[in-house]
């Protein structure tokens, strides 16, 4: 089905280099959009979270762990995946380890952080709810994502959760690495860590769900096929990283999990919000569909 010129669809993603890298084509019309227009709308990840919840974009990343909360509304795209392969959200500390023991064993390492106070990017992000796999029960406090170092050097946290690109510069900001979730997860299930999805209302028509669908993933390709012009278009976005860090950090999580999740990806999805569920951090069964 061909849209009209006038038929436009919202479309949420942080204002983070990789989701700038993957939207890239789309923003700067370098593929065929099929007539469509789409109103750019960035804001953090725990704010496009809660405006899933409430159905209010057409399109939008969003947590994993926010997919449990907004099934009965939103598909899941086959691409635009954020996977932390091995890697992901990270534990920091100022200095030396809150509560902890140089000589901590990696067995001693939960216990004794479920004494600390953690700093956290929205409890309806997928780095939280790997930390309440991870720890179970801890105390913690709520801080925007580009706070969380500052709540810890205040004092108001003994330890902070890292997303987005703190988990390439902790260390020139003076902090330590207490835990890799993403490499814990790895290690303990063989899978990599689902952290970021992109979703489509389920009200709009089938025909033209699968339109934006081929439209995102073109845009993707595009980006992976043209990175040089994609990484500065999303230098602006950067925070402060130089070109070569922020092409880094848009390697980790934009790739061919990005392209289609693939059974793996799948697979990783079904098992994160399954423990989930089953620890009762999930208060609902969840059907996971997606766009055909």
């Amino acid at each position: 089905m061909a849209a009209s010129l006038t038929e436009t669809f919202t479309l949420g993603h942080s204002p983070d280099p990789d989701d700038a890298f993957m939207f890239y084509a789309m923003a700067a019309n370098k593929i065929n959009l099929r007539g469509y227009r789409f109103k750019h709308q960035l804001e953090d990840i725990q704010t496009l979270n809660d405006r899933a919840v409430r159905g209010e974009l057409h399109i939008s990343a969003v947590s994993i762990h926010a997919y449990a909360y907004i099934a009965d509304k939103y598909l899941l795209l086959p691409c635009g995946a954020s996977m932390g392969d091995g890697y992901g959200p990270l534990l920091v500390a100022r200095g030396r380890r809150p509560n902890l023991d140089h000589r901590s064993s990696n067995e001693d390492i939960p216990k004794q952080l479920r004494a600390c106070t953690i700093a956290v990017p929205g409890t309806m992000t997928s780095a939280f709810l790997a930390l309440q796999l991870y720890l179970g029960e801890f105390k913690y406090v709520v801080v925007p994502f580009n706070e969380i170092f500052e709540a810890v050097r205040q004092g108001r946290a003994d330890a902070g959760l890292i997303i987005h690109e703190g988990q390439l510069t902790y260390a020139q900001s003076g902090f330590t690495k207490i835990m890799d979730l993403g490499e814990w997860w790895k290690a303990r299930t063989g899978l990599p860590l689902p952290l970021g999805a992109n979703v489509l209302r389920k009200d709009i028509p089938h025909d033209i769900q699968a339109d934006l669908a081929a439209i995102l993933r073109e845009s993707i390709g595009f980006g992976l096929s043209h990175r040089v012009e994609a990484v500065q278009h999303s230098m602006p976005y950067a925070r402060g990283m130089g070109k070569d860090l922020a092409s880094k950090f848009i390697g980790m999580y934009v790739n061919e999990f990005t392209l289609d999740y693939g059974e793996v990806g799948r697979q990783a999805i079904r098992r994160f919000l399954g423990e989930a569920r089953e620890r009762g951090y999930v208060d609902r069964e969840i059907a996971i569909d997606f766009v055909n």
